[in-house]
């Protein structure tokens, strides 16, 4: 039961453990807050600009979700497609590779000429960046279907479509799952960097005005709050996963 309640609590506590060190460093130190501001500082400023990065965050929040959500339904679709074929598996599957390696920042400019300068480069710079590890998991997940069972579900009589969404679909959700805590945090950097460059509103554009204007505080309170957000989907992710894929995690959880 200790050892249950540690885990439960080791990550707050080592939350705690860095800023306090943090704040010890900028104090025995005497960092500039203009160079390395301290925990106390971006909280003073979190606290006195309140309603300024609530604004942003709202936007940078539904803009993230705007593209998670298309990358949810293209990369489910792709994934499906990609998994659920041989052929097309070894035919799509290295060219999403190539498209993955590719920098998502550089698409921003590109975007901007295409769409202007307001929430479509962010939603589809968010989308771009997170649709990869969605479709690979999903595929993975299908792909790897063992084919002995495979085999004994045609001699019972089932057709492949059947073994695909009977038995591959139920199978690939834990790797769906996994695929959703990595694919939103990536959202949030894809909307943040996409913000720095075509936007007039959102934590990126939040982030240039207070560097632009020394307020490294404020900008530092802009990660804290994108940070947050992110956490806080993750988390919620994974509560869905442990209530609902139950089966893939017993496990873990026989303490």
């Amino acid at each position: 039961m200790k050892n249950k309640q540690l885990e439960r609590w080791s990550p707050w506590l080592l939350l705690v453990a860095v800023i306090a060190i943090w704040q010890f460093l900028c104090t025995a130190f005497s960092v500039s807050e203009f160079v390395f501001p301290s925990p106390v500082r971006i909280w003073t400023q979190m606290v006195e600009f309140r309603e300024v990065i609530a604004g942003h965050a709202w936007r940078t929040y539904w803009v993230t979700m705007a593209g998670f959500g298309i990358a949810i339904v293209v990369g489910v679709l792709l994934g499906f497609l990609i998994g659920s074929s041989r052929l097309a598996y070894t035919a799509v599957y290295p060219l999403m590779t190539a498209f993955n390696a590719l920098p998502k920042a550089a698409f921003v400019p590109i975007l901007v000429v295409w769409f202007g300068i307001g929430i479509g480069p962010a939603i589809l710079t968010a989308f771009l960046i997170s649709f990869f590890p969605i479709m690979v998991n999903i595929a993975t997940g299908l792909a790897t279907l063992e084919p002995e069972l495979e085999d004994v579900l045609r001699v019972l009589g089932a057709k492949r479509w059947d073994v695909l969404i009977k038995v591959g679909l139920p199978r690939s959700m834990p790797y769906f799952y996994g695929s959703l805590k990595v694919a939103i945090t990536l959202a949030f950097v894809g909307t943040t960097v996409s913000e720095m460059t075509a936007a007039n509103e959102g934590i990126g554009y939040l982030l240039i005005s207070a560097g632009s204007a020394m307020q490294m505080g404020l900008a530092f309170a802009g990660l804290v709050v994108v940070g947050a957000m992110a956490m806080v989907m993750y988390e919620l992710f994974s509560y869905v996963e442990k209530h609902t894929t139950g089966w893939a995690h017993r496990g873990s959880n026989s303490h």
